[in-house]
């Protein structure tokens, strides 16, 4: 796969366009919707990339500004090549918004969790307990559907042409027990693999770093190959998510990012913590003093 060429991405790339060509036509988005006949709201997130827009819209709205020839031709291929389903289509239901697909067409992915191993490094098992605790009203159904997409979205890891990965997790994931100290010996194996690869990093903040820019909450920062693609910042939450795209807002979460590599292990001593977490819960010496106080 070439990074940077999926539908997601050039949906955001047409809207991009299209908002700057509206702009530089002095028209209004209610403007636009009054001469095309439909609603502003439409306009809008068509502009913001929320929804996806139709050859003849596209052609219409550049006739409008003033763009003709190969250039309106260019742009109305463009909203061709987006409207093109992706593999995650087939699980509509569990991914909603535009994440799944910006994140196939990364050419980076810097992400930190303080609570949580990344989805893209969970085990089937670790996925499977943590959606259980998410969603403790979840059908076995649910679940299991939720688990099989989580599945699918690490083949990215494992194509031709993968994204560089960074991921930087708090202590604290190594030891909360997801599941049950096998699933997370499992679990903990599963990253210190992933980190021997060429193109995954993986650190570990530990708990003698204090406080850290992270305490803020998880994110994840998306970068692409062209010029044309600014980068994304991804902010997560159980019920959805908020993507921030201004330049001031990805810059410093950038640096937020940078702060956490620097406070965190190298990462080849993250791996030796890493692989001494997975063998204590292997061999059942893992326990909290508040499991101890339990017994």
């Amino acid at each position: 796969m070439t990074r940077g060429h999926g539908p997601t991405v050039r949906r955001r790339r047409l809207a991009g366009e299209l908002r700057r060509l509206r702009e530089a036509a002095e028209l209004t988005i209610d403007e636009v919707a009054d001469r095309l006949e439909c609603s502003a709201s439409k306009v809008s997130r068509i502009e913001t990339g929320q929804v996806g827009v139709t050859p003849r819209d596209a052609r219409d709205m550049l006739e409008l500004y003033g763009v003709h020839g190969d250039e309106q031709e260019a742009l109305v291929q463009l909203a061709r090549e987006a409207r093109k389903r992706g593999w995650w289509h087939a699980y509509n239901e569990v991914f909603t918004g535009a994440f799944v697909g910006l994140e196939a067409d990364a050419s980076s992915l810097r992400a930190y969790q303080a609570l949580l191993v990344p989805g893209l490094l969970q085990t089937e098992r670790y996925a499977r307990a943590v959606i259980r605790a998410m969603r403790p009203g979840a059908e076995e159904s649910e679940v299991d559907r939720r688990v099989a997409a989580r599945m699918a979205r690490q083949r990215l890891l494992s194509e031709e042409n993968p994204p560089g990965y960074w991921a930087v997790v708090d202590e604290a994931v190594l030891h909360r027990v997801v599941g049950d100290p096998g699933v997370m010996a499992e679990q903990l194996s599963r990253i210190a693999e992933a980190a021997r690869s060429p193109h995954v990093t993986v650190q570990v903040v530990p708990f003698g770093a204090g406080a850290h820019p992270g305490m803020e909450g998880p994110f994840l920062i998306l970068g692409f190959p062209e010029q044309a693609d600014p980068d994304v910042v991804y902010v997560d939450s159980t019920s959805s998510g908020l993507y921030l795209e201004m330049e001031s807002d990805v810059r410093r979460y950038a640096l937020m990012f940078d702060h956490l590599r620097a406070a965190a292990l190298k990462p080849d001593d993250s791996v030796d913590v890493i692989t001494g977490a997975a063998w204590r819960f292997a061999s059942g010496s893992d326990i909290s003093d508040v499991e101890r106080m339990k017994e």
